[in-house]
């Protein structure tokens, strides 16, 4: 991508530069399609990896299967306590930084990599696109709420995958002209990626020696979180609803530290010796993907994995007791069970026998989008680079005062028209049943908004 000026008879070509960071496998998963659609352009793009879950899956072989290019750089910092994995990455990062001057940065989610990435850029002046931004389980415990809230605090183009999620920006005060909802890459992910892995076909030996392929009832099973796997009275509730689902046929591609884990509390043989359920070892990304998509239910701890069965339509039982991916559960494509047996019992037996509550579920509205979450990101970005607001800097004029305001709207009117004739900025608008984003075609009749007014 450049953008041609002509001055004094002198042609002048500025070519714009994205870098990418990235750290985890779910960041590379949803950020492809991006990183795809910026190579189509021909757009200049640096990828940098930070190497935070470094095995073999994240080895240049996982880009190849993905078809994107491997990463320009790759900083290899390796596991470790949260200050020092992120204290390494803001090092590394800021070498490349300084050494690309990137016009924009782009982070994704809600790890260490985003918080590093989010704070180097914003020190150096540098934009920072959030991509998933918006997200909010509000349970400041976890430390993807502390990245992710951090992240947006630093950024100045906010992507965002539903509305639900651009309110939660609004009502923390940011302006919603850097708003952009866009759906979640996860869509497109999804789908670009299920064509390559149905190309390929299953290839883990295990799941090849399960007969999967021809498998029925498959229930997909995913536990890592420490509030589950380090409580052994949730993981040992979970257990016991395995252990009663047997017209399933269970499959639980096993992390390690989960299966320290249940050896630790005495569960491990327990749960193998059980003939319908299959531990086997994680999976590649393509064959747990082309797994999802076989599977009557998935039943999880995960986030990225609630995202995937709305959009690959299979029903999902969240155990966890919230979400920050609230919109699955409003869809009705995913249902929260806790670590509480007869919660997990009762709706997992509903779906494999009420065959119309199943395929409610299956056929849920997916909130994400319709998977073309990329071409409206990188349009976007084009947008703000072309018409100049990629660039930052200081402040030339004394600052406007403004007074924040709420009122009743009674005239047929538009966001844009009323914030013309007001001079203000909306923020908030209420139907008076729920919020709404403040898009410049929304009429406010009827309408009641908060917003401020420029003096």
């Amino acid at each position: 991508m450049f953008l041609t000026l002509f001055k004094y008879n002198i042609l002048i070509v500025i070519f714009m530069k994205i870098a990418t960071i990235l750290g985890t496998r779910p960041e590379i998963i949803k950020m492809a399609p991006i990183i795809d659609e910026i190579s189509k352009r021909d757009i200049n793009q640096i990828v940098l990896h930070t190497g935070q879950h470094y095995d073999e899956e994240m080895s240049d072989n996982f880009f190849k299967d993905l078809e994107i290019p491997v990463p320009d750089y790759n900083i290899h910092v390796g596991s470790g306590t949260h200050g020092k994995q992120t204290g390494l990455m803001m090092k590394g990062i800021e070498e490349v930084l300084l050494d690309e001057k990137p016009d924009i940065v782009l982070v994704q989610g809600d790890t260490n990599a985003v918080l590093a990435g989010a704070l180097v850029a914003s020190k150096l002046h540098i934009p920072i696109g959030h991509v998933e931004a918006g997200l909010r389980s509000f349970d400041m415990t976890m430390p993807e709420e502390v990245n992710r809230r951090a992240a947006d605090v630093c950024s100045s183009m906010y992507f965002i995958p539903t509305e639900e999620s651009a309110i939660n920006l609004l009502a923390e005060g940011f302006s919603r002209k850097n708003l952009f909802i866009t759906g979640n890459t996860v869509v497109d992910a999804c789908f670009r990626h299920l064509k390559i892995a149905q190309k390929r076909g299953f290839e883990d030996e295990s799941l090849k020696e399960l007969n999967v392929e021809n498998m029925e009832n498959i229930l997909t099973l995913t536990m890592h979180r420490a509030e589950n796997v380090d409580d052994k009275t949730r993981v040992s509730n979970i257990i016991d609803a395995l252990r009663q689902l047997s017209d399933m046929n269970i499959i639980f591609p096993i992390h390690p530290r989960t299966k320290n884990t249940l050896k630790k509390f005495g569960l491990f043989d327990e749960l193998a010796n059980l003939d319908h359920i299959h531990i086997v070892k994680p999976l590649g990304y393509l064959d747990f993907l082309l797994l999802t998509s076989k599977s009557t239910l998935i039943l999880t701890d995960s986030g990225g994995l609630q995202e995937e069965a709305i959009t690959l339509n299979v029903p999902a039982l969240t155990l966890r007791y919230n979400t920050e991916r609230p919109e699955t559960v409003t869809a009705g494509g995913n249902i929260l069970v806790g670590s509480n047996t007869q919660a997990i019992l009762e709706n997992a037996n509903k779906i494999l026998n009420d065959e119309k509550f199943a395929e409610r579920m299956k056929n849920a509205s997916n909130p994400y989008g319709q998977g073309n979450a990329a071409k409206l990101i990188v349009d976007a970005i084009e947008d703000y680079y072309e018409n100049g607001l990629l660039n930052i800097s200081a402040p030339e004029d004394i600052m406007s005062s403004f007074t924040r305001k709420m009122t009743q709207v009674d005239d047929d009117i538009s966001v844009g028209e009323f914030e013309l004739k007001e001079n203000a900025l909306v923020h908030m608008v209420f139907d008076g049943e729920k919020m709404l984003f403040p898009t410049d075609e929304l009429n406010l009749n009827g309408m009641m908004i908060a917003y401020d007014k420029r003096e």
